[in-house]
């Protein structure tokens, strides 16, 4: 494989032009060949961008499967469109044998993941979930004083996505968001792989790990239709919604039971005002990371007593390799910087070629598959839902690839 990836980027929305400005066309050895969205004026923008940035246009498409088709030297593809679309996309590229890195979004029903690992285990081919959240400086430190068994015992983790996105939805169709369709059919935990992504990799789920049951509730949904009703005058592109019906509720909050003993919290906040924030939090027995709170714990040898420290002081102390390399190097856009190491990561073990990847498939149906079992939850009022083991009892003996997170210098 040269040195030079040709890659193919699936959606155009906002998603992809962040990682086209502040990742891909910050890297000189990436080349994006072929673009694909379904609005040929998003393709229009995108070409435009690749002429100011490389002077060279990627090939544009209406047709994932033309590229498939025409494009014989693909090293790999990043899907970014809506969640719905993932899953097909993934699998018509995967039969190709074309390495996949898939934007985060939970599967629909759990024959969805199903249907992933069979492609894969049929293929052979790499399936990488781009959890950015997974790169965080906070929870790569955490990870880090977890392995070196400052924590103790981890007993319970804690985190969610809890952002006010009434905007984005209500005006999805000014937008083109697909956000919004969502909120109005489906009711779940459907954004968790920020939270658990992160908590995974810590508790080490599919690793001599995993998880066992999930239960979910949701409180009503009245954010949106408030948000609505009091800006439809103001806004009239949204005031066709001020009947519509909005079946996500405002606050679902879901526990996991995992196979070791410990548990998880997640909570989705997004119809509501609030501040931003993923709200991690890991719980052990000698130490606890609180991001809400801005704090790190640490056990002392004195009763009842513990050192209450900055989580800047707990970054600095504990800094994983990766973070330390960054900040030498030059910490780039992108989410604080999350969306560089992530796809730096796809890209590395495209090039690597052993088939591993730093989030692999068993990991990533498993995230996914937290949606489509909190839904089943919340329609059966709360029951508890058994967790499928996608690995078919290899976690028991499952090792990741060194930390589970690939980190070549350049």
């Amino acid at each position: 494989m040269s040195k030079t990836l040709k890659i193919a980027l699936i959606g155009l929305g906002a998603r992809a032009v962040g990682l086209l400005k502040f990742v891909i066309y910050n890297q000189k050895d990436i080349e994006v060949v072929a673009v694909c969205d379904t609005y040929a004026d998003r393709i229009d923008s995108i070409k435009a961008l690749a002429k100011k940035k490389r002077r060279v246009e990627p090939r544009g498409y209406l047709d994932y499967k033309e590229i498939i088709e025409k494009e014989k030297d693909l090293d790999a593809v990043i899907i970014a469109t809506s969640w719905e679309v993932h899953t097909d996309i993934a699998i018509a590229f995967m039969n190709a044998k074309i390495p996949v890195g898939v934007e985060v979004g939970g599967a629909y029903d759990i024959n969805e993941c199903y249907r992933l690992i069979e492609c894969y285990e049929k293929t052979k081919t790499p399936y990488m979930m781009l959890e950015n959240c997974c790169y965080g400086n906070l929870e790569l430190a955490t990870l880090r004083m977890v392995r070196e068994g400052i924590f103790g015992e981890v007993v319970h983790c804690k985190g969610g996505y809890k952002h006010d996105l009434r905007d984005e939805i209500a005006f999805g169709k000014t937008n083109r968001h697909y956000r919004l369709a969502e909120y109005q059919k489906r009711n779940a935990e459907i954004y968790p792989t920020h939270e658990i992504g992160p908590i995974s990799k810590i508790l080490n789920i599919t690793f001599g790990n995993k998880f066992d049951s999930i239960s979910s509730c949701s409180s009503k949904a009245l954010g949106l239709k408030e948000y609505i009703a009091t800006r439809k005058d103001k806004f009239p592109e949204i005031k066709y919604l001020e009947n519509a019906t909005f079946t996500q509720g405002d606050i679902v909050n879901t526990v996991i039971k995992c196979h070791n003993g410990e548990t998880i919290l997640l909570e989705l906040d997004t119809t509501l005002p609030r501040h931003y924030s993923r709200g991690f939090e890991v719980r052990g027995t000698r130490a606890a990371v609180f991001e809400d709170l801005g704090k790190s714990y640490f056990d002392t040898n004195e009763k009842m007593r513990v050192k209450t420290r900055s989580l800047k002081y707990a970054q600095r102390k504990y800094a994983h390799d990766i973070w330390k390399w960054y900040k030498k190097v030059g910490v780039r856009g992108g989410h604080g910087g999350m969306d560089y190491l992530v796809l730096n990561a796809f890209f590395e073990a495209v090039r690597k070629g052993d088939g591993h990847m730093p989030i692999d498939i068993y990991e990533s149906v498993t995230w996914m598959a937290v949606t489509a079992l909190s839904d089943l939850s919340i329609k059966s009022g709360g029951k508890p839902q058994e967790f499928p083991d996608f690995t078919n009892g290899k976690w028991k003996d499952r090792k990741q690839q060194g930390s589970g997170f690939y980190f070549l210098e350049k």
